[in-house]
């Protein structure tokens, strides 16, 4: 069993860190908003910390799991951030979606001071965090890596190392451009269905068995039919997301046309006050 802190005690971030403690690891948690922390602490025991420093200090492995770019320099390179208090040889897995290249910034920053950086974002959503069955994909190197999976697989079903500093990173951004396209998709699909006066459950029920079925449809199909988008993943969420996949589009030359008119149609939403629904918000745009 491993000393862990993890910071960041999101809707991702309480679970994921509730499982580490569940197999056994000694947690120290670190939040933004102190009572939170606290609160995590009289569920699951441990440690709360007042500074992602403080977290850090001591560990075999810290998580982070935190909003975006800006959020994890903070935790990490600011004033009172966790590389400040890291020793030599500790391995920090970050959790967040950011960008390839804050990954490959922290990699090096990490280095330099002996400890090691995985950029491990994660996929599954709030229902994979809470049930301990989340897919990790990760950059880095191999020998911290190695050590690094049995401890991250306390809170998923799959995790897998995808090359350099980065990549796990990239890989993120390729499962959100995926889902942009599923989403909308099954959104047209579901929308045309209605149009033509055709019983939507039961056309979910025939094409999802067949080359059309997809996790999209077997989880969000029928919910979308019933306007009911309050399964976690928000709008603002996926907008940060594409918005990390678009930039780094233009600075690998690669072409997401789709992608870049599914993020438009995700801000019409926005803009139809669903800021905080979960992705397959993208049919309401259709059915208003």
């Amino acid at each position: 069993m491993a000393k862990v802190a993890f910071l960041g005690l999101g809707v991702m971030g309480y679970p994921m860190a509730r499982h580490l403690a569940g197999k056994g690891h000694e947690l120290t948690v670190y939040n933004r908003t102190f009572a939170k922390a606290e609160k995590w602490v009289s569920e699951n025991g441990g440690k709360a910390a007042r500074t992602p420093k403080e977290a850090a200090e001591g560990q075999d492995f810290v998580f982070a799991c935190v909003g975006n770019d800006d959020d994890l320099r903070e935790v990490t390179i600011g004033p009172n951030g966790a590389f400040h208090g890291l020793r030599a040889g500790t391995i920090f897995i970050d959790n967040t979606t950011a960008s390839a290249g804050v990954a490959k910034e922290l990699h090096e920053a990490a280095k330099a001071k002996g400890a090691f950086f995985i950029d491990a974002p994660v996929s599954g959503g709030q229902a994979g965090a809470e049930n301990g069955v989340l897919t990790v994909m990760c950059g880095g190197d191999a020998e911290p890596y190695a050590k690094a999976e049995p401890v991250i697989m306390s809170f998923a079903r799959a995790c897998r190392l995808m090359g350099p500093s980065g990549s796990g990173q990239l890989t993120k951004m390729i499962n959100q451009i995926c889902i942009a396209g599923l989403v909308q998709g099954l959104a047209e699909g579901i929308h045309f269905g209605k149009k033509a006066g055709l019983d939507i459950e039961a056309v979910i029920d025939v094409i999802s068995k067949g080359a059309a079925g997809s996790w999209q449809m077997e989880n969000r199909g029928k919910t979308m039919n019933q306007s009911k988008f309050d399964f976690g993943f928000a709008v603002d969420w996926m907008r940060k997301d594409l918005a990390i996949c678009l930039e780094e589009a233009r600075k690998n030359g690669a072409s997401l046309p789709v992608t870049a008119i599914v993020d438009q149609f995700y801000a019409e939403v926005q803009g139809m006050g669903g800021r905080r629904w979960d992705t397959s918000s993208l049919i309401a745009r259709l059915d208003r």
